[in-house]
C-alpha cells in the first residue's frame, strides 16, 4: 500500500533521540516530549530497537500504550535483536560508534535473517506495549554500518527480512514495509529486484538541503516510476540545519558549517527560519510522503510544526538556486 495512504500527516516524530542519542536525557523529559507531540497533533511515530538498545521503544511505548491504537501510525525496524545479556565492551556501530553510548546496556544481535526478523518484531511489540505495527523498515543494510560487507548483509535481508515482511504484509499483519537506511544504493538495488517489492523507504540524510543530488538523479526517478514513497529522515542533517553542531551524526566539518552559513544568510535576508527551509525542501519532492524529525524537548515539537507551516517566499528559493545551494532539478515547495 502506498505510504501516502497510510501516513496521517506530513510530519512524523522520529524517536532516535529518545534512545539517549548524543546525551542522556531524563525519563520525564522523554515522556513530556512524546506527550507534546501527541498533544500537538502528531500521529506518526518512528522508532527502532537500535536506538539505545530498546530504550527509545520503551519510552515511546510508555506513552503510546495509553493512547487509542487506531489513532496513530507506528513504524519500527528490523535487523537488530535486543538480548538480555549486558554489553561489556564498546559497541561496533560502524561510522556511528558512540551514538548511543548512553542507552540501555543490553547486547545487540545484528542479523537480518527470517528468524531474527520474527524475533525483532516480537521484542519491539513487547517494548512498545502494542499488539501491532503499521510499517516495518529493514534497518541499516548499507555501507555506513557494514563497509565492504554490506552486499552480504543485503543478501541476508533479501532472503530473510524481505520475505518475512512481504508475507506479513500480504497476510494483513502489517500495512507496509521497506528499507530504513542512510544510503541510496540499497534502495536502488531493492527497486531493481523483481520480487519482493517494498511499499516505501525511510531515507535519512540523503534528501536534505545539504545532500540531495544523488537521490534526485538516480533513486527518486526509480521510486516514482514504481509508485514507491519516501519518508525523509533527518531533514535537519543530524541537527546542523536546526542550529546544532552535528552532521551525519558527528561534529560538522568546516565546509558544512560554511555551507549552512550561506543558506542561513539568505534565510535571514528573507526572514525565513532555516528549519522551515530545510523541512519544506525535503517535503517538496512528489515522492516525499512525510518527514520525521527527532526531538528531546517538548518545545522542539512546536518549532517543527511552525517550520512546516511557515510561509517561505518564492524569491528565497530562487536565490538559493542561483547561489548553487540547491540543485536546478530539485522540485521546490508549491508556494514557490
Amino acid at each position: 500500500m502506498a505510504l501516502q495512504h497510510i501516513l496521517p500527516g506530513r510530519l512524523g516524530f522520529g524517536t532516535a533521540p529518545l534512545g539517549n542519542m548524543f546525551r542522556a536525557i531524563p525519563d520525564e523529559e522523554a515522556r513530556a516530549t512524546v506527550e507534546a507531540a501527541w498533544d500537538q497533533g502528531i500521529r506518526y511515530f518512528d522508532t527502532a530497537p537500535l536506538y539505545g538498545s530498546g530504550l527509545s521503544e520503551e519510552r515511546l511505548g510508555e506513552v503510546l500504550s495509553t493512547k487509542p491504537r487506531d489513532e496513530f501510525v507506528l513504524s519500527t525496524k528490523v535487523g537488530r535483536v535486543i538480548l538480555d545479556e549486558r554489553e561489556e565492551t564498546a559497541r561496533d556501530l560502524g561510522e556511528k560508534g558512540g551514538l548511543f553510548e548512553h542507552g540501555n546496556p543490553n547486547k545487540i544481535l545484528h542479523e537480518w535473517t527470517a528468524d531474527a526478523t520474527e524475533r525483532s518484531i516480537e521484542g519491539s511489540l513487547k517494548r512498545l506495549g502494542t499488539d501491532r505495527l503499521d510499517i516495518v523498515w529493514v534497518h541499516d543494510i548499507a555501507q555506513d554500518f557494514h563497509g565492504d560487507q554490506w552486499l552480504a548483509k543485503f543478501e541476508e535481508a533479501r532472503t530473510g527480512a524481505f520475505r518475512v515482511l512481504s508475507r506479513l504484509r500480504d497476510e494483513g499483519v502489517i500495512k507496509a514495509w521497506g528499507l530504513g537506511v542512510n544510503k541510496t544504493e540499497p534502495i536502488e538495488l531493492t527497486l531493481a529486484l523483481d520480487e519482493p517489492k517494498p511499499d516505501g523507504f525511510l531515507l535519512a540524510g540523503r534528501y536534505t538541503l545539504l545532500d540531495h543530488e544523488h537521490a534526485l538523479t538516480r533513486l527518486l526517478p526509480m521510486a516514482q516510476e514504481q509508485g514507491v514513497d519516501m519518508v525523509v529522515g533527518g531533514p535537519y542533517s543530524s541537527g546542523v540545519l536546526a542550529g546544532g553542531a552535528h552532521f551525519e551524526y558527528q561534529q560538522a566539518p568546516a565546509e558544512i558549517i560554511e555551507r549552512v552559513g550561506r543558506i542561513k544568510a539568505l534565510a535571514d535576508k528573507h526572514g525565513v527560519s532555516i528549519k522551515a527551509a530545510a523541512l519544506q525542501f525535503s517535503l517538496a519532492h512528489p515522492a516525499s510522503a512525510a518527514a520525521v524529525a527527532g526531538a528531546t524537548r517538548p518545545s522542539r515539537i512546536a518549532e517543527d510544526l511552525a517550520a512546516l507551516n511557515e510561509t517561505v517566499p518564492a524569491v528565497f528559493w530562487t536565490e538559493l538556486r542561483a547561489a548553487g545551494l540547491i540543485s536546478p532539478a530539485a522540485p521546490l515547495p508549491q508556494n514557490a
